[in-house]
């Protein structure tokens, strides 16, 4: 009940201070490229309601008859306004609009689109017993996700492959981790952008295959046996652990 009190009137509040900000990337899309101010899509919720995401368009009007739902680093059917946005995450900012209508938190694991989702029932069942956030420690782990993906044979493959089950074990491990001063130091961390990020080399270490994940990936949705994949989780846990050591 506290948690989402807190989300009602930090939303509420940032949406009214931020409307400057919101006014002027809207003059900035419209001048830089024909569509939309807003980008609309169908991602998992609460329990797996479905609810439409907020975003500030950051692609071509066209860009989903362009190319897939996955997003790399150099995808050409980003602008130039929406490059900046995306560089910084202010193309998120809209979704303080999701959090006022119920279908988001602050913090919580970020809304995944329901193709990718229907891959891991198993997993997402558990993930979607809270409400999806707009920032996460997943999410700060992952903010370079675009350009890592940009440097594989196959960005889709390593998303399913590599990224998906990395998330999913923070998502599920943060599950009974939630605090009120757990968000705020998530929050702090997004805003100031600090804290560790995967790394390339993270997310080329040999990992235990999943059953189906290549047929799933080519031939399009299917239910993949549990998650026992996280590697790269792993790595960054083994550096710190080093770090402290040191």
């Amino acid at each position: 009940m506290f948690k989402r009190t807190s989300d009602i009137l930090i939303a509420a509040a940032g949406l009214a201070l931020l409307s400057p900000v919101y006014l002027l990337i809207a003059v900035a899309l419209k001048l830089d490229s024909d569509g939309p101010v807003f980008f609309r899509q169908n991602r998992l919720g609460l329990g797996g309601a479905h609810f439409r995401i907020f975003k500030f368009r950051s692609m071509v009007a066209d860009a989903d008859k362009r190319g897939g739902t996955l997003t790399i680093g150099g995808d050409a059917r980003v602008t130039r306004v929406g490059g900046f946005l995306r560089r910084h995450k202010l193309d998120e900012l809209p979704q303080l609009i999701n959090v006022l209508r119920g279908e988001m938190s602050l913090v919580g694991p970020r809304p995944e689109v329901p193709e990718y989702a229907d891959l891991f029932p198993t997993e997402f069942r558990r993930i979607l017993a809270v409400r999806p956030g707009i920032t996460h420690r997943a999410t700060l782990l992952f903010r370079n996700e675009e350009e890592l993906l940009a440097a594989t044979d196959d960005p889709n493959a390593a998303y399913i492959h590599k990224v998906m089950p990395a998330k999913m074990r923070l998502y599920i491990d943060a599950l009974g981790e939630q605090s009120v001063m757990q968000d705020v130091r998530t929050i702090v961390e997004t805003i100031f952008r600090v804290g560790e990020t995967i790394t390339a080399a993270d997310l080329t270490l040999d990992t235990p295959e999943i059953g189906n994940i290549v047929s799933a990936a080519r031939g399009g949705p299917r239910a993949v046996p549990a998650v026992e994949n996280a590697s790269a989780v792993e790595a960054v846990r083994y550096r710190r652990a080093r770090e402290t050591v040191a």
